[in-house]
């Protein structure tokens, strides 16, 4: 490893953000350095199939998807690194990112771990994640077309998610940590009035159990105790996962779930450092959206480093090839 080398831009996450983010950088010929702990191990991978992904026919699993995304900024001629971030100084020039392996120096960094830092697993979950275990509905829903299956969390994100299954699925076992149906009016009473949703109320998901696949997930209630319910799939949406930023301290500005803050050119409090993909305060988590993010969170670091200020530039992600017809 060279240790003086300094790149023009690190990317901190190999998922849909940080690919995308590495291709726009690398394309455009800024040295490009991406790290991430488990390139293989990003929420995307765990996807078994995948059919609503822009420019792709048919259907991909999320592993494959991945890999050509890798493959491809590395064409453009990204370098990609397996080290696990332990820390970061953002407000020197250059800033450095410290591994267990050592330490990187660049100019720009773009932030795109992801949110799968959520310490407190379900028995059971990591095992069948990709095998009836789900982090999106919207993603996974038709997956589970005519089956019974169970929906974990409260919230609006996760009512809307419920109500999406519903065109797919037989019925939503909705499991809501507390004694009401949270979330907003509108959508509270949309799944009140939804037959396909059966709630269940102070529900807690015990495990996740199947072998090979999810066949039932064990929960405890008030008023039925414990017992299994018979399901294909499980939708888990309960707080406490997290987007993975424990390495930056208190360096940016987050929000109150852990989540960075960032303008529309996806920069933080600090010049210089952006974010971008499921790290972000947003609600809605699609590889596509993050791609898109990472999209423009290189575009704006190429203007970062361009010395221009990205709040008044203009430019928008232009196509990998000439225009179609």
């Amino acid at each position: 490893m060279d240790m003086l080398k300094i790149y023009e831009v690190i990317i901190l996450g190999g998922g849909p953000a940080g690919c995308a983010a590495a291709i726009y950088a690398a394309r455009a010929r800024l040295e490009t350095l991406v790290l991430d702990k488990d390139i293989s191990g990003a929420a995307l991978a765990w996807a078994p199939k995948i059919a609503n992904y822009p420019g792709v026919a048919g259907e991909i699993s999320g592993r494959e998807l991945l890999a050509t995304m890798v493959r491809q900024a590395e064409g453009f001629g990204a370098q990609f690194l397996q080290e696990k971030v332990l820390g970061a100084e953002l407000e020197k020039s250059p800033k450095e990112i410290f591994t267990a392996q050592g330490s990187h120096q660049g100019k720009a960094i773009i932030i795109a771990t992801g949110s799968m830092a959520r310490k407190d697993r379900i028995p059971g979950e990591e095992e069948l994640l990709g095998r009836g275990v789900s982090y999106c509905a919207t993603c996974d829903g038709a997956f589970f077309r005519g089956e019974e299956v169970a929906l974990a969390g409260e919230g609006d994100y996760a009512l809307e998610e419920a109500l999406a299954l519903c065109s797919h699925v037989a019925r939503v076992h909705l499991l809501v940590p507390g004694a009401e149906v949270r979330g907003s009016k509108e959508l509270v009473e949309r799944v009140l009035h939804e037959p396909k949703i059966e709630i269940r109320r102070q529900a807690r998901l015990l495990s996740i159990q199947g072998r090979g696949q999810v066949e039932a997930a064990r929960i405890s209630t008030p008023s039925e105790g414990e017992r299994d319910l018979a399901v294909k799939g499980i939708f888990i949406y309960l707080k406490g996962r997290s987007p993975e930023v424990e390495f930056l301290g208190d360096s940016l500005q987050m929000g109150d779930q852990g989540c960075l803050q960032v303008n529309q050119e996806m920069m933080t409090n600090l010049p210089g450092v952006f974010a971008a993909g499921d790290v972000r305060c947003k609600e809605l988590k699609q590889a596509v959206v993050a791609a898109a993010e990472g999209c423009l969170a290189a575009l704006a670091a190429l203007r970062y480093l361009q010395g221009s200020s990205p709040s008044q530039a203009t430019g928008t992600c232009p196509a990998q090839g000439p225009p179609s017809p």
